[in-house]
């Protein structure tokens, strides 16, 4: 795996500069389209045996990185593959912040198989790891974290996707005196940056896709922290297709263990517009310039990478 890591690091590089033509184009299928190619067409050159398990929709419903699709020349390690081609395909075809590509990858049968169905999501960082508990009631969490870090509450920023699902938990927060940050888009972004310290974000909560759970789970291994989740399917049909991929209790708490379950593994992200801790694509003397993160299980460091690549014209 750890051979691989510059290759997957290539892999999201040219997912985000396919996309670059598309920010504010109003055009999310075009951008999806531009993104999800290049990245196959990478993934595709590297020496591995790789399959999806979190990618574009099952096989009927995407064309391209569908979940079961085996990438890579065929030899080499055997990988479990999650992508998200573009996380934030609103912020960029409005030209907004929060976009980017990512690419999760662990061994063979590492990685929760997730349905595209809503995950309820509890993110912190490496101080607070073990301290957490998503069948907990919010109140007790907080204060756990609170004391795990030493802060006083009313210093803790507590992560949250602004949506009215969203409510309830913002409200009981605020009452506790802890301060809510709230954002639009990019749950794996807000996942990623409570193991970043020196961004002080304490918490991340919130209910969103299970695709991205997984990816944030593996950031968040990669950097040291913890992340639990509880799929929540709403209906007869999304509790079968739980079933299908292998989940025996859907309503079941998550451990990160069950949600990737070895150190062997990679995750690498690329801004393709600005976020939290990356830069987007800036273009300069006829070249791209790009800002991404890597970082492997292995060693938990955290790579801050920026790479050059010519702008191809077309004759």
């Amino acid at each position: 795996m750890q051979a691989l890591l510059l290759d997957f690091l290539k892999v999201t590089e040219a997912a985000a500069i396919a996309s670059k033509p598309w920010v504010g184009s109003g055009d999310k299928i075009a951008a999806d389209e531009a993104a999800t190619s290049a990245m196959r067409e990478e993934l595709n050159r590297l020496k591995m045996s790789g399959t999806v398990v979190i990618g574009e929709g099952e096989i009927d419903e995407a064309p391209m990185l569908y979940i079961g699709e085996k990438v890579g020349i065929g030899t080499g390690p055997a990988v479990d593959i999650a992508v998200d081609p573009i996380e934030g395909t609103t912020p960029i075809v409005n030209g907004q912040r929060n976009a980017i590509t990512v690419i999760a990858a662990a061994e063979r049968g590492s990685l929760l198989h997730a349905p595209d169905m809503y995950m309820k999501k509890l993110a912190v960082g490496s101080k607070a790891k073990g301290k957490i508990d998503i069948e907990a009631p919010l109140e007790d969490n907080l204060h756990t974290l609170a004391k795990a870090l030493d802060k006083p509450m009313d210093q803790l920023n507590i992560l949250i996707q602004d949506r009215p699902r969203h409510r309830e938990y913002i409200n009981r927060i605020r009452n506790c005196g802890a301060n809510v940050l709230l954002f639009n888009d990019g749950d794996v972004i807000y996942a990623t940056a409570t193991c970043m310290e020196e961004l002080d974000i304490d918490m991340f909560l919130g209910i969103g896709g299970a695709p991205e759970g997984v990816l944030g789970a593996v950031a968040a291994r990669c950097l040291g922290g913890e992340m639990q989740a509880k799929l929540m399917p709403r209906n007869s049909e999304e509790i079968q297709r739980c079933l299908q991929m292998g989940i025996v209790n859907p309503e079941q708490a998550l451990t990160h263990q069950q949600l990737v379950n070895t150190d062997n593994c990679i995750f690498a992200a690329t801004g393709i517009t600005a976020n939290l801790f990356l830069n987007g694509i800036k273009t300069v003397n006829g070249n791209y310039i790009t800002h991404s993160i890597l970082v492997n299980g292995k060693d938990k460091q955290l790579r801050y990478v920026e790479s050059t690549y010519p702008i191809l014209t077309t004759a």
